[in-house]
C-alpha cells in the first residue's frame, strides 16, 4: 500500500504472478486497480530490455486506452529503457467510471504509480500525452510520487477555445449530444457534470514539481495548443524544466516519431531518481 497525492490510498486488487523476491516481475501482468475514490482502472505491466529498477508510466490522450495501437507503439518504444506501465484512465476502455477530462484523472495516475512501486521499482517516470501530459504535471505539484516527469503536447491553462480542434473537443465535453458521440464513437464515457471547483491548471502546478526533473515536449505543428502553452509551462518551471519544441511534429502520441520517443527515453534513463 502506498499514498498518492494529498494523502490518497491506492491499493491493487492482487498480488501480481510473475512477482518474485529478487525483483519486479519477469512477465506481463494485466489487472485492475482500485483508485482512492473507488474506481476501476485496468493496468498492463510489461518488463523491458533496460534497467530493471526504472519503470515508465505511460498515461494516454483524451478517448485513448491501453489497448490503442499508438499507446502500443509508445509502449514498445520506452521498453528499450526499463519496464512500462500503461493503463486505461477512467471512462475509457475497460476502466470503470466517467472521464473528467484531466481532473479526478489525477487519482487514475496516483493508483498506478502505487502499484509500479508495489513492483519493486525503485525508479518511476510518469509521461503523458495531452490530457494525459496534464495529469503527469497536475500529479507531480501534488506531491505525486514520480521520479522524473515528461509532458508531452499538454495544455498549460483550462477552457482553451483558440483553435478548431478544442472548439469541437468543447463541444464534445459539454453537450449531450456530444457526450453521445464519444460514448458510441470514441468508446469515451464522459461526465455531464462541470468541474467544481476548478481543479489546479498544468501551469499552476509546474512550480510544484521542483526539484524533480521536467521535460516539456510540444509539436510546432500542434493543431490543438499553440506554442505559447508549452512556453507557459516551461517558464513557470525555471532552472528545473527542460523544453524541446520539435519542427515537424503535430500532436501527442499519433505524431511522436520513433526517434523522438528514444530521445524521452534516454532523457528519462539518464535523470530519473
Amino acid at each position: 500500500m502506498s499514498t498518492g497525492p494529498a494523502g490518497h490510498v491506492a491499493r491493487s486488487t492482487h498480488r501480481p504472478n510473475g512477482e518474485t523476491d529478487g525483483g519486479p516481475p519477469t512477465e506481463p501482468v494485466r489487472t485492475f486497480l482500485r483508485t482512492a475514490d473507488g474506481v476501476s482502472i485496468d493496468a498492463v505491466y510489461e518488463p523491458g530490455a533496460g534497467a530493471r529498477d526504472l519503470v515508465f508510466v505511460v498515461a494516454h490522450g483524451f478517448t485513448g486506452d491501453a489497448d490503442r495501437p499508438h499507446v502500443r507503439r509508445v509502449a514498445r518504444s520506452f521498453s528499450r529503457y526499463g519496464a512500462v506501465v500503461t493503463f486505461s484512465f477512467r471512462g475509457h476502455g475497460a476502466s470503470g467510471g466517467l472521464s473528467t477530462v484531466g481532473d479526478r484523472e489525477v487519482l487514475d495516475l496516483a493508483a498506478v504509480v502505487s502499484w509500479a512501486r508495489e513492483l519493486g521499482h525503485a525508479r518511476v517516470a510518469t509521461v503523458g500525452f495531452s490530457m494525459g501530459g496534464s495529469v503527469v504535471l497536475r500529479h507531480a505539484g501534488l506531491d505525486g510520487d514520480a521520479d522524473a516527469v515528461v509532458s508531452v503536447s499538454a495544455p498549460a491553462r483550462w477552457f482553451y477555445r483558440g483553435t478548431a480542434p478544442m472548439r469541437r473537443l468543447h463541444w464534445l465535453v459539454t453537450r449531450p449530444a456530444g457526450r453521445l458521440v464519444g460514448r458510441y464513437g470514441l468508446r469515451t464515457r464522459i461526465h455531464r457534470r462541470r468541474w467544481d471547483p476548478v481543479p489546479l491548471s498544468p501551469v499552476e502546478a509546474v512550480p510544484r514539481i521542483a526539484p524533480r526533473p521536467l521535460l516539456i515536449v510540444h509539436g510546432e505543428r500542434d493543431g490543438y495548443f499553440p506554442l505559447d502553452h508549452p512556453r507557459m509551462l516551461a517558464a513557470a518551471a525555471g532552472e528545473h524544466g527542460e523544453l524541446w519544441l520539435e519542427p515537424e511534429m503535430g500532436h501527442a502520441e499519433n505524431a511522436a516519431p520513433e526517434e523522438l520517443l528514444h530521445r524521452i527515453g534516454d532523457w528519462v534513463a539518464g535523470r530519473a531518481g
